[in-house]
Protein backbone atom coordinates (compact mmCIF):
# COMPACT_ATOMS: atom_id res chain seq x y z
CA UNK A 1 0.00 0.00 0.00
CA UNK A 2 1.42 3.48 -1.66
CA UNK A 3 1.16 6.34 1.77
CA UNK A 4 -0.24 8.52 -0.86
CA UNK A 5 -3.68 5.52 -0.36
CA UNK A 6 -3.83 6.96 3.41
CA UNK A 7 -5.10 10.49 2.64
CA UNK A 8 -1.91 12.46 4.24
CA UNK A 9 -1.29 15.66 3.54
CA UNK A 10 1.04 16.96 0.62
CA UNK A 11 3.99 18.37 3.56
CA UNK A 12 3.76 14.80 5.09
CA UNK A 13 4.20 12.81 1.53
CA UNK A 14 7.26 15.58 0.69
CA UNK A 15 9.04 14.16 4.10
CA UNK A 16 7.99 10.37 3.46
CA UNK A 17 9.80 10.33 -0.04
CA UNK A 18 12.77 12.21 1.33
CA UNK A 19 13.40 9.93 4.14
CA UNK A 20 12.81 6.89 1.20
CA UNK A 21 9.79 5.19 2.42
CA UNK A 22 8.11 3.44 -0.57
CA UNK A 23 5.12 1.35 0.51
CA UNK A 24 3.50 1.25 3.89
CA UNK A 25 5.09 -1.88 6.18
CA UNK A 26 1.88 -4.51 7.67
CA UNK A 27 1.34 -2.46 10.89
CA UNK A 28 1.56 0.93 9.35
CA UNK A 29 -0.88 -0.29 6.66
CA UNK A 30 -3.22 -1.78 9.20
CA UNK A 31 -2.97 1.23 12.23
CA UNK A 32 -2.64 4.41 10.45
CA UNK A 33 -6.39 4.07 8.86
CA UNK A 34 -7.88 3.35 13.01
CA UNK A 35 -5.63 6.15 14.02
CA UNK A 36 -6.69 8.73 11.48
CA UNK A 37 -10.63 7.75 12.41
CA UNK A 38 -9.13 8.77 16.26
CA UNK A 39 -9.43 4.87 17.21
CA UNK A 40 -7.45 3.94 20.51
CA UNK A 41 -5.00 1.11 18.96
CA UNK A 42 -3.01 -1.57 20.59
CA UNK A 43 -0.93 -2.64 18.42
CA UNK A 44 2.14 -5.89 18.17
CA UNK A 45 4.94 -5.10 16.15
CA UNK A 46 8.61 -5.80 16.61
CA UNK A 47 11.43 -2.82 16.24
CA UNK A 48 12.42 -2.47 13.03
CA UNK A 49 9.23 -2.69 11.24
CA UNK A 50 8.36 1.16 11.11
CA UNK A 51 6.22 1.52 14.30
CA UNK A 52 7.27 4.78 14.83
CA UNK A 53 6.14 5.79 11.36
CA UNK A 54 2.71 3.74 12.28
CA UNK A 55 1.60 6.39 14.95
CA UNK A 56 3.78 9.17 13.77
CA UNK A 57 2.39 10.01 10.54
CA UNK A 58 -1.02 10.19 12.02
CA UNK A 59 -0.18 12.40 14.66
CA UNK A 60 1.50 14.83 12.67
CA UNK A 61 -1.36 14.68 10.28
CA UNK A 62 -3.58 16.08 13.60
CA UNK A 63 -0.87 18.48 14.92
CA UNK A 64 -1.56 22.31 14.80
CA UNK A 65 2.18 23.79 14.33
CA UNK A 66 0.60 27.16 15.36
CA UNK A 67 -0.86 25.61 18.50
CA UNK A 68 2.18 26.06 21.23
CA UNK A 69 0.52 23.53 23.25
CA UNK A 70 1.98 19.44 23.76
CA UNK A 71 -0.61 18.06 21.28
CA UNK A 72 1.11 14.72 21.59
CA UNK A 73 2.68 12.62 24.07
CA UNK A 74 4.83 9.44 23.06
CA UNK A 75 5.66 7.55 26.79
CA UNK A 76 9.43 5.30 25.99
CA UNK A 77 11.24 3.11 28.39
CA UNK A 78 14.39 3.96 27.39
CA UNK A 79 16.57 6.93 26.83
CA UNK A 80 17.89 4.87 23.29
CA UNK A 81 14.47 4.53 22.33
CA UNK A 82 12.85 7.95 23.70
CA UNK A 83 16.05 9.84 21.37
CA UNK A 84 15.27 7.49 18.16
CA UNK A 85 11.52 8.27 18.10
CA UNK A 86 11.66 11.87 18.81
CA UNK A 87 14.48 12.15 15.41
CA UNK A 88 12.45 10.14 13.46
CA UNK A 89 9.45 12.15 14.48
CA UNK A 90 11.60 15.76 13.63
CA UNK A 91 12.17 14.10 10.15
CA UNK A 92 8.84 13.12 9.63
CA UNK A 93 6.91 16.33 10.48
CA UNK A 94 9.94 18.89 9.26
CA UNK A 95 8.19 20.19 5.91
CA UNK A 96 5.06 20.54 8.21
CA UNK A 97 7.33 22.82 10.33
CA UNK A 98 6.10 20.64 14.04
CA UNK A 99 8.18 20.50 16.78
CA UNK A 100 9.19 17.63 18.55
CA UNK A 101 11.41 17.59 21.88
CA UNK A 102 12.80 14.25 23.83
CA UNK A 103 13.03 14.13 27.71
CA UNK A 104 14.98 11.84 29.62
CA UNK A 105 17.23 11.14 32.84
CA UNK A 106 20.84 11.48 32.93
CA UNK A 107 21.01 14.67 31.28
CA UNK A 108 20.51 18.02 32.46
CA UNK A 109 17.31 18.88 33.11
CA UNK A 110 17.42 22.70 33.12
CA UNK A 111 18.43 22.16 29.39
CA UNK A 112 15.26 20.31 29.18
CA UNK A 113 13.17 23.24 30.56
CA UNK A 114 15.07 25.57 28.44
CA UNK A 115 14.25 23.83 25.74
CA UNK A 116 10.13 22.89 26.66
CA UNK A 117 9.52 26.88 26.87
CA UNK A 118 9.76 26.61 22.77
CA UNK A 119 6.60 25.63 22.77
CA UNK A 120 7.17 21.83 21.39
CA UNK A 121 3.97 20.26 19.94
CA UNK A 122 5.18 16.60 20.31
CA UNK A 123 6.90 15.08 23.51
CA UNK A 124 9.05 12.31 23.71
CA UNK A 125 10.30 11.57 27.24
CA UNK A 126 11.09 8.49 29.55
CA UNK A 127 8.55 7.96 32.49
CA UNK A 128 11.09 9.27 35.20
CA UNK A 129 11.92 12.21 33.65
CA UNK A 130 8.41 12.92 32.66
CA UNK A 131 7.26 12.95 36.15
CA UNK A 132 10.62 15.19 37.29
CA UNK A 133 9.25 17.51 34.76
CA UNK A 134 5.80 17.47 36.27
CA UNK A 135 6.56 17.83 39.75
CA UNK A 136 8.29 20.74 38.58
CA UNK A 137 5.40 22.16 36.71
CA UNK A 138 7.91 22.39 33.75
CA UNK A 139 5.27 20.68 31.38
CA UNK A 140 1.23 21.02 30.46
CA UNK A 141 -0.48 18.07 29.65
CA UNK A 142 -4.05 19.63 28.83
CA UNK A 143 -3.53 19.28 25.35
CA UNK A 144 -2.63 15.94 24.74
CA UNK A 145 -5.06 14.53 22.12
CA UNK A 146 -2.97 11.49 21.64
CA UNK A 147 -1.21 9.31 24.46
CA UNK A 148 1.40 6.60 22.95
CA UNK A 149 2.53 3.86 25.20
CA UNK A 150 5.38 2.77 23.65
CA UNK A 151 7.16 -0.88 24.02
CA UNK A 152 4.60 -1.31 26.57
CA UNK A 153 6.02 -5.31 27.70
CA UNK A 154 9.26 -3.61 28.11
CA UNK A 155 7.33 -0.53 30.40
CA UNK A 156 5.55 -3.89 32.41
CA UNK A 157 9.11 -5.39 32.76
CA UNK A 158 10.89 -2.57 33.84
CA UNK A 159 7.94 -1.90 36.74
CA UNK A 160 7.18 1.80 35.05
CA UNK A 161 3.39 0.69 35.29
CA UNK A 162 2.29 3.05 38.44
CA UNK A 163 4.51 5.69 36.50
CA UNK A 164 2.10 5.46 33.50
CA UNK A 165 -0.48 5.74 35.54
CA UNK A 166 0.53 8.56 37.05
CA UNK A 167 1.20 10.44 33.67
CA UNK A 168 -2.04 9.34 32.35
CA UNK A 169 -3.82 11.34 35.09
CA UNK A 170 -2.40 14.72 33.98
CA UNK A 171 -3.43 14.11 30.45
CA UNK A 172 -7.57 14.62 29.08
CA UNK A 173 -10.01 12.09 29.58
CA UNK A 174 -11.22 12.26 25.78
CA UNK A 175 -7.68 11.45 24.25
CA UNK A 176 -6.91 9.08 21.53
CA UNK A 177 -4.76 6.45 23.14
CA UNK A 178 -2.28 4.21 21.22
CA UNK A 179 -0.14 1.11 23.08
CA UNK A 180 2.71 -1.13 21.07
CA UNK A 181 4.00 -3.80 22.03
CA UNK A 182 6.60 -6.24 20.44
CA UNK A 183 5.13 -8.94 22.45
CA UNK A 184 1.74 -9.08 23.59
CA UNK A 185 0.41 -11.38 26.77
CA UNK A 186 -1.92 -10.98 28.77
CA UNK A 187 -0.91 -8.18 31.42
CA UNK A 188 -0.55 -5.89 28.17
CA UNK A 189 -4.16 -6.35 27.25
CA UNK A 190 -5.08 -5.76 30.61
CA UNK A 191 -2.94 -2.72 30.90
CA UNK A 192 -4.89 -1.77 27.45
CA UNK A 193 -8.13 -2.26 29.14
CA UNK A 194 -7.29 0.21 31.80
CA UNK A 195 -6.11 3.15 29.92
CA UNK A 196 -8.09 2.88 26.99
CA UNK A 197 -11.37 3.29 25.30
CA UNK A 198 -12.87 0.09 22.87
CA UNK A 199 -9.11 -0.75 21.55
CA UNK A 200 -8.65 -2.21 17.78
CA UNK A 201 -5.96 -4.85 18.16
CA UNK A 202 -3.61 -5.34 15.68
CA UNK A 203 -1.65 -8.15 15.26
CA UNK A 204 0.96 -8.51 12.67
CA UNK A 205 1.01 -12.52 11.19
CA UNK A 206 4.50 -13.94 12.14
CA UNK A 207 5.90 -13.21 8.60
CA UNK A 208 5.74 -9.58 9.30
CA UNK A 209 7.88 -9.92 12.02
CA UNK A 210 12.16 -9.39 12.11
CA UNK A 211 12.78 -12.70 13.72
CA UNK A 212 11.48 -14.65 10.00
CA UNK A 213 14.20 -12.56 8.27
CA UNK A 214 17.21 -14.45 10.77
CA UNK A 215 19.04 -17.59 10.60
CA UNK A 216 19.09 -19.24 14.24
CA UNK A 217 21.67 -21.06 15.35
CA UNK A 218 22.60 -22.46 18.41
CA UNK A 219 26.13 -23.85 19.74
CA UNK A 220 26.37 -26.30 22.56
CA UNK A 221 29.50 -25.88 24.74
CA UNK A 222 30.93 -26.00 27.93
CA UNK A 223 30.90 -22.18 29.80
CA UNK A 224 34.63 -21.96 30.04
CA UNK A 225 35.02 -22.80 26.20
CA UNK A 226 32.42 -20.28 25.07
CA UNK A 227 34.53 -17.54 24.90
CA UNK A 228 37.03 -19.34 22.70
CA UNK A 229 33.98 -20.33 20.90
CA UNK A 230 32.42 -17.11 20.42
CA UNK A 231 35.72 -15.52 18.82
CA UNK A 232 36.59 -18.32 16.37
CA UNK A 233 33.19 -17.82 14.92
CA UNK A 234 33.85 -14.04 14.61
CA UNK A 235 37.10 -14.98 12.49
CA UNK A 236 35.47 -17.25 10.40
CA UNK A 237 31.76 -15.52 9.77
CA UNK A 238 33.23 -11.79 9.82
CA UNK A 239 30.91 -10.28 10.64
CA UNK A 240 30.23 -6.35 9.31
CA UNK A 241 28.50 -5.00 12.13
CA UNK A 242 27.48 -7.28 15.62
CA UNK A 243 25.56 -7.19 18.66
CA UNK A 244 26.81 -9.72 21.80
CA UNK A 245 24.33 -9.43 24.50
CA UNK A 246 25.81 -10.49 28.07
CA UNK A 247 23.07 -11.49 30.96
CA UNK A 248 24.69 -8.78 33.11
CA UNK A 249 26.48 -5.50 33.77
CA UNK A 250 29.77 -7.22 34.99
CA UNK A 251 29.85 -9.80 32.12
CA UNK A 252 29.29 -6.66 29.68
CA UNK A 253 32.42 -4.97 30.63
CA UNK A 254 34.65 -8.61 31.40
CA UNK A 255 33.50 -9.63 27.81
CA UNK A 256 34.26 -5.74 26.42
CA UNK A 257 37.52 -5.87 28.04
CA UNK A 258 38.48 -9.54 26.48
CA UNK A 259 37.57 -8.58 23.12
CA UNK A 260 39.71 -5.16 23.73
CA UNK A 261 42.66 -7.73 24.40
CA UNK A 262 42.14 -9.95 21.35
CA UNK A 263 42.36 -6.95 18.72
CA UNK A 264 38.84 -6.66 17.64
CA UNK A 265 36.82 -3.11 18.25
CA UNK A 266 34.79 -3.65 20.78
CA UNK A 267 32.63 -1.38 23.09
CA UNK A 268 30.03 -1.97 25.84
CA UNK A 269 26.85 -0.56 27.29
CA UNK A 270 24.93 -0.88 29.76
CA UNK A 271 22.71 1.15 32.84
CA UNK A 272 25.94 2.14 34.62
CA UNK A 273 27.35 4.13 31.99
CA UNK A 274 26.15 7.71 31.90
CA UNK A 275 24.81 9.16 29.12
CA UNK A 276 27.41 11.00 27.25
CA UNK A 277 29.85 7.86 27.42
CA UNK A 278 26.35 6.00 26.26
CA UNK A 279 26.16 8.23 23.17
CA UNK A 280 29.58 7.92 21.91
CA UNK A 281 29.94 4.76 21.87
CA UNK A 282 26.50 4.36 19.53
CA UNK A 283 27.73 6.99 17.46
CA UNK A 284 31.19 4.99 17.00
CA UNK A 285 29.16 1.71 16.36
CA UNK A 286 26.63 3.09 13.41
CA UNK A 287 29.45 4.89 11.91
CA UNK A 288 31.51 1.15 12.04
CA UNK A 289 33.93 2.38 13.78
CA UNK A 290 33.71 -0.47 16.01
CA UNK A 291 32.81 -3.81 14.85
CA UNK A 292 31.03 -5.08 18.42
CA UNK A 293 28.91 -3.57 20.41
CA UNK A 294 28.62 -5.33 24.25
CA UNK A 295 25.00 -4.81 25.18
CA UNK A 296 23.02 -5.90 28.15
CA UNK A 297 19.13 -6.43 27.36
CA UNK A 298 17.93 -3.17 28.58
CA UNK A 299 20.53 -0.68 27.17
CA UNK A 300 20.08 -2.17 23.68
CA UNK A 301 16.53 -2.57 23.95
CA UNK A 302 14.88 -0.46 21.39
CA UNK A 303 18.21 0.31 19.44
CA UNK A 304 17.15 0.87 15.67
CA UNK A 305 20.61 0.79 14.29
CA UNK A 306 21.11 -0.30 10.54
CA UNK A 307 23.73 -2.49 8.91
CA UNK A 308 23.68 -4.92 12.16
CA UNK A 309 24.66 -8.45 10.52
CA UNK A 310 25.31 -10.38 13.73
CA UNK A 311 23.64 -11.10 16.98
CA UNK A 312 25.89 -13.29 19.45
CA UNK A 313 23.73 -14.20 22.74
CA UNK A 314 26.64 -15.25 24.69
CA UNK A 315 24.32 -15.89 27.30
CA UNK A 316 20.85 -17.30 27.28
CA UNK A 317 18.15 -15.02 27.93
CA UNK A 318 15.89 -15.59 30.74
CA UNK A 319 12.63 -14.71 28.98
CA UNK A 320 11.73 -16.05 25.87
CA UNK A 321 10.63 -12.72 24.91
CA UNK A 322 13.95 -10.68 25.39
CA UNK A 323 15.34 -13.13 22.84
CA UNK A 324 12.95 -11.63 20.56
CA UNK A 325 13.92 -8.17 20.78
CA UNK A 326 17.96 -9.25 20.71
CA UNK A 327 17.76 -10.90 17.45
CA UNK A 328 15.19 -7.92 16.28
CA UNK A 329 18.52 -5.48 16.67
CA UNK A 330 18.70 -7.57 12.77
CA UNK A 331 17.39 -8.68 10.14
CA UNK A 332 15.93 -5.20 9.33
CA UNK A 333 14.43 -3.66 6.17
CA UNK A 334 14.71 -7.07 4.03
CA UNK A 335 18.55 -7.89 4.98
CA UNK A 336 18.84 -11.65 6.14
CA UNK A 337 20.71 -11.43 9.37
CA UNK A 338 21.96 -14.09 11.41
CA UNK A 339 22.03 -15.82 15.50
CA UNK A 340 23.81 -17.40 17.38
CA UNK A 341 23.26 -18.47 20.89
CA UNK A 342 25.60 -20.08 23.70
CA UNK A 343 23.86 -22.97 25.63
CA UNK A 344 25.55 -24.53 28.29
CA UNK A 345 24.17 -27.36 30.70
CA UNK A 346 21.25 -26.57 32.51
CA UNK A 347 19.76 -24.40 30.77
CA UNK A 348 18.31 -26.48 27.80
CA UNK A 349 14.89 -25.95 29.35
CA UNK A 350 15.39 -22.37 28.65
CA UNK A 351 16.21 -22.55 25.25
CA UNK A 352 13.08 -25.21 24.24
CA UNK A 353 10.73 -22.13 25.82
CA UNK A 354 12.29 -19.60 23.62
CA UNK A 355 11.65 -22.39 20.78
CA UNK A 356 8.42 -22.78 21.55
CA UNK A 357 7.48 -18.84 21.35
CA UNK A 358 9.57 -18.26 17.69
CA UNK A 359 7.81 -21.91 16.38
CA UNK A 360 10.81 -23.17 15.64
CA UNK A 361 14.32 -25.09 16.06
CA UNK A 362 17.50 -23.38 16.03
CA UNK A 363 19.84 -25.31 13.84
CA UNK A 364 22.82 -26.72 15.77
CA UNK A 365 26.19 -25.08 14.87
CA UNK A 366 29.45 -26.73 15.70
CA UNK A 367 31.73 -24.30 16.75
CA UNK A 368 35.21 -23.87 14.13
CA UNK A 369 38.37 -25.89 15.85
CA UNK A 370 41.42 -23.65 17.03
CA UNK A 371 42.92 -24.59 13.02
CA UNK A 372 40.16 -23.77 11.45
CA UNK A 373 39.81 -20.01 12.90
CA UNK A 374 43.96 -19.80 12.05
CA UNK A 375 42.46 -20.69 8.44
CA UNK A 376 40.10 -18.47 7.98
CA UNK A 377 42.07 -15.73 10.21
CA UNK A 378 44.83 -15.89 6.86
CA UNK A 379 42.37 -16.05 3.78
CA UNK A 380 41.15 -12.93 5.39
CA UNK A 381 44.69 -11.68 5.54
CA UNK A 382 45.44 -12.65 2.15
CA UNK A 383 42.57 -10.74 0.71
CA UNK A 384 43.42 -7.74 3.11
CA UNK A 385 46.81 -7.98 1.46
CA UNK A 386 45.54 -8.02 -2.07
CA UNK A 387 43.44 -5.10 -1.35
CA UNK A 388 46.37 -2.98 0.04
CA UNK A 389 49.07 -3.61 -2.52
CA UNK A 390 45.98 -2.74 -4.94
CA UNK A 391 46.59 1.11 -4.22
CA UNK A 392 50.21 1.25 -2.46
CA UNK A 393 52.37 3.37 -4.39
CA UNK A 394 56.09 3.40 -3.12
CA UNK A 395 56.39 7.18 -3.00
CA UNK A 396 57.97 8.76 0.41
CA UNK A 397 58.98 5.04 1.08
CA UNK A 398 61.01 4.27 -2.04
CA UNK A 399 64.52 3.73 -0.11
CA UNK A 400 63.15 2.28 2.59
CA UNK A 401 61.04 -0.25 0.46
CA UNK A 402 64.46 -0.90 -1.50
CA UNK A 403 66.17 -1.43 1.70
CA UNK A 404 64.13 -4.26 2.69
CA UNK A 405 63.45 -6.00 -0.23
CA UNK A 406 67.59 -6.07 -0.84
CA UNK A 407 67.89 -7.66 2.48
CA UNK A 408 64.92 -10.17 3.15
CA UNK A 409 63.45 -12.74 0.10
CA UNK A 410 60.20 -11.43 -0.78
CA UNK A 411 57.99 -14.33 0.36
CA UNK A 412 59.25 -13.21 3.80
CA UNK A 413 58.05 -10.51 3.62
CA UNK A 414 54.77 -11.64 2.43
CA UNK A 415 54.25 -13.75 5.22
CA UNK A 416 55.46 -10.75 7.74
CA UNK A 417 52.21 -9.22 6.20
CA UNK A 418 49.98 -11.88 6.60
CA UNK A 419 51.42 -12.71 10.13
CA UNK A 420 50.53 -8.82 11.07
CA UNK A 421 47.16 -8.67 9.28
CA UNK A 422 45.56 -12.16 10.18
CA UNK A 423 47.00 -11.07 14.23
CA UNK A 424 47.17 -14.69 15.05
CA UNK A 425 49.17 -13.65 17.93
CA UNK A 426 46.26 -11.50 19.42
CA UNK A 427 43.56 -13.42 18.79
CA UNK A 428 44.66 -16.39 20.76
CA UNK A 429 46.08 -14.52 23.91
CA UNK A 430 44.42 -16.17 26.93
CA UNK A 431 41.69 -14.50 28.69
CA UNK A 432 39.91 -15.15 32.06
CA UNK A 433 35.92 -14.92 31.71
CA UNK A 434 34.59 -14.91 35.47
CA UNK A 435 31.64 -17.43 35.30
CA UNK A 436 27.89 -16.03 35.84
CA UNK A 437 25.62 -17.47 38.31
CA UNK A 438 23.24 -20.24 37.09
CA UNK A 439 20.02 -19.59 35.79
CA UNK A 440 17.46 -20.78 38.26
CA UNK A 441 15.69 -24.21 37.49
CA UNK A 442 12.36 -23.54 34.98
CA UNK A 443 8.86 -24.19 36.69
CA UNK A 444 7.62 -27.35 34.75
CA UNK A 445 5.49 -27.30 31.55
CA UNK A 446 3.00 -25.39 33.12
CA UNK A 447 4.32 -21.98 32.36
CA UNK A 448 3.86 -22.47 28.62
CA UNK A 449 7.33 -21.49 27.94
CA UNK A 450 6.75 -18.04 28.92
CA UNK A 451 7.31 -17.02 32.61
CA UNK A 452 10.60 -18.42 34.55
CA UNK A 453 10.92 -18.71 38.49
CA UNK A 454 12.12 -15.01 39.61
CA UNK A 455 15.55 -14.26 41.05
CA UNK A 456 17.20 -12.82 37.72
CA UNK A 457 20.64 -12.47 38.31
CA UNK A 458 20.21 -8.69 37.61
CA UNK A 459 17.42 -8.17 40.04
CA UNK A 460 14.47 -6.44 39.02
CA UNK A 461 15.52 -3.11 37.60
CA UNK A 462 14.50 -0.15 38.34
CA UNK A 463 13.69 3.67 36.52
CA UNK A 464 17.30 3.63 35.29
CA UNK A 465 17.72 -0.11 34.29
CA UNK A 466 19.86 -0.06 37.82
CA UNK A 467 19.42 -3.05 39.85
CA UNK A 468 17.10 -2.96 42.53
CA UNK A 469 17.63 -6.68 43.91
CA UNK A 470 14.72 -8.77 45.58
CA UNK A 471 13.66 -5.66 48.05
CA UNK A 472 10.13 -5.18 47.83
CA UNK A 473 7.95 -1.99 47.50
CA UNK A 474 7.25 0.14 44.67
CA UNK A 475 9.36 -1.74 41.61
CA UNK A 476 11.25 -4.27 43.35
CA UNK A 477 8.45 -6.53 44.19
CA UNK A 478 6.23 -5.93 41.40
CA UNK A 479 5.53 -9.25 39.79
CA UNK A 480 3.23 -9.81 35.97
CA UNK A 481 0.54 -11.26 37.57
CA UNK A 482 -2.70 -9.11 38.19
CA UNK A 483 -5.40 -9.30 40.71
CA UNK A 484 -8.34 -6.42 39.46
CA UNK A 485 -10.34 -4.82 42.10
CA UNK A 486 -13.26 -2.93 40.90
CA UNK A 487 -13.72 -1.29 44.72
CA UNK A 488 -10.20 0.96 44.67
CA UNK A 489 -9.08 3.58 41.71
CA UNK A 490 -5.11 3.78 40.63
CA UNK A 491 -4.64 7.05 41.98
CA UNK A 492 -5.29 6.60 45.85
CA UNK A 493 -1.07 6.24 46.09
CA UNK A 494 -0.71 9.12 43.71
CA UNK A 495 -0.56 12.26 45.47
CA UNK A 496 2.09 10.59 47.74
CA UNK A 497 4.39 10.43 44.36
CA UNK A 498 3.75 13.76 43.00
CA UNK A 499 4.51 17.09 45.27
CA UNK A 500 1.99 18.85 43.65
CA UNK A 501 -0.57 19.50 40.84
CA UNK A 502 0.37 22.32 39.07
CA UNK A 503 -1.38 25.75 39.62
CA UNK A 504 -4.47 26.12 37.06
CA UNK A 505 -4.13 22.52 35.97
CA UNK A 506 -7.84 21.05 35.74
CA UNK A 507 -7.98 17.76 37.54
CA UNK A 508 -8.93 15.40 35.01
CA UNK A 509 -11.77 13.08 35.40
CA UNK A 510 -10.75 9.50 35.51
CA UNK A 511 -12.09 6.83 33.11
CA UNK A 512 -14.91 5.11 34.40
CA UNK A 513 -12.85 1.87 34.10
CA UNK A 514 -10.66 2.21 36.78
CA UNK A 515 -8.71 -0.68 38.49
CA UNK A 516 -5.94 -1.47 41.23
CA UNK A 517 -2.79 -3.46 40.47
CA UNK A 518 -2.31 -5.66 44.18
CA UNK A 519 0.67 -7.10 44.56
CA UNK A 520 0.42 -10.89 44.88
CA UNK A 521 2.37 -12.49 47.61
Amino acid sequence: MKFEEFGLSPELLSAVKKHGYDEATPIQEKTIPLIIQGVDVIGQAQTGTGKTAAFGLPILEEVDPKNPQIQALVISPTRELAMQTEEELNKLGSDKHVKTQVVFGGYDIRRQIHALKEHPQILVGTPGRLIDHLNRHTIDFRGVKTLVIDEADEMLNMGFLEDIETIVHYTPDDRQTLLFSATMPDDIKKIGVKFMEDPEEVHIASKGLTIDLVDQYLVNTREYEKFDAMTRLFDVEQPELAIVFGRTKRRVDELTKALQLRGYKAAGIHGDLDQAARMRTLRSFKKGELQFLVATDVAARGLDISGVTHVYNYDVPQDPESYVHRIGRTGRAGHHGVSVTFVVRGEIDYLRAIEKLINKRMAALKPPSAEEAHIARLKNAKAETYAVLGKTTIDNVEDEATEIANQYDAKLIAAALLHALSKDDERTRPVDIAQEKPLPRRHSSSDHGHNFRSGRSNGNRGRNGHSNGNRGGRRGGFKKEFVIDRGHKPADRRNQRIQARPKGFAKVAPKKREFKIVKKS
